[in-house]
C-alpha cells in the first residue's frame, strides 16, 4: 500500500492540511497583526485542503476497495 502513488498522494494531502492546521493554530494563539491580516485566509486554504484529501481518500478506497483498476 505505501508504493501505491495514490495512496502517497494523499497522505501528502493530509499532511499539508495537517500543516496549514498548525500554521492557522499559531497565528490565533499569538494574535495581533498577523492573525487579523491572515485568519481567515488560512482557514479557507485548510478547508480547501481537507476537501481535496478527503476526494483523494475516498478516490483511493474506490479504486482500490475493488481490487483497482
Amino acid at each position: 500500500m505505501t508504493r501505491d502513488p495514490l495512496f502517497l498522494i494523499a497522505a501528502i494531502a493530509c499532511f499539508a492540511v495537517l500543516v496549514i492546521l498548525m500554521i492557522g493554530i499559531g497565528g490565533f494563539a499569538r494574535g495581533g497583526d498577523f492573525n487579523r491580516k491572515h485568519a481567515n485566509r488560512i482557514m479557507r486554504y485548510r478547508v480547501i485542503g481537507q476537501a481535496v484529501a478527503i476526494a483523494l481518500i475516498l478516490l483511493f478506497v474506490a479504486l482500490r476497495g475493488r481490487g483497482g483498476i
